[in-house]
């Protein structure tokens, strides 16, 4: 089964140009375990149309995003988020992390070369519902203690999270290229 993953341009998507064809993401909304993170990031400019700024503001603006396509895999995402969500994260891996349940809403831009311009190429339409992965007895999630140095402001932390789907079937939207769309779906529902 194909994999999509994408190393995304953060410079790019902190700092929006017209003339540089990066692929660029965000996480629009994420829950983790009951509590929100902020969507924070105000004023980053939508690769659709370059004239508006995001109709939904940002969690996290996304370097990396991995998914190998299968209604069971596990997605990983990683990227920078403010100082505010960075404490939320490390008061919650600190504190009694009990709750692992996950909402997630995001959304993946690529250059289209023949049609000469941005377009979605994988994004969800609903929030996600998800579980935090594991890797052993630990759970998938990291915050970084220092600041980034790729883009110096807003000053921003790189963050990583692995989620897998609950037990109930979703969809996600992948696209090849503009009006080339594709509804996947994540996730297997599981009777009670």
């Amino acid at each position: 089964m194909p994999t999509f993953s994408r190393d995304m341009d953060v410079v790019q998507g902190f700092n929006f140009k017209k003339d540089k064809q990066s692929t660029i993401g965000y996480i629009t909304a994420i829950t983790i375990g009951g509590i929100a993170l902020v969507a924070d990031q105000e004023t980053l400019t939508d690769p659709e149309q370059p004239a508006s700024v995001l109709a939904s503001k940002a969690v996290s603006v996304l370097n990396h995003y991995l998914w190998e396509t299968g209604a069971t895999d596990a997605m990983y995402f990683s990227g920078q988020i403010s100082t505010s969500n960075k404490q939320k994260i490390a008061e919650m891996l600190l504190g009694s992390f009990a709750n692992i349940e996950v909402l997630i809403k995001y959304v993946v831009y690529e250059y289209d070369p023949v049609a000469k311009k941005y377009f979605k190429s994988n994004y969800t339409d609903a929030d996600l519902q998800c579980l935090l992965e594991k890797n052993g007895d630990a759970l998938n999630i990291a915050v970084a203690d220092d600041a980034s140095r790729e883009v110096q402001s807003p000053k921003n932390f790189s963050f990583q999270i692995g989620v897998k789907p609950k037990t109930l079937e979703q969809s996600i939207n992948v696209a090849a290229g503009v009006q080339k769309n594709i509804v996947k779906k994540w996730g297997i529902t599981e009777t009670a």
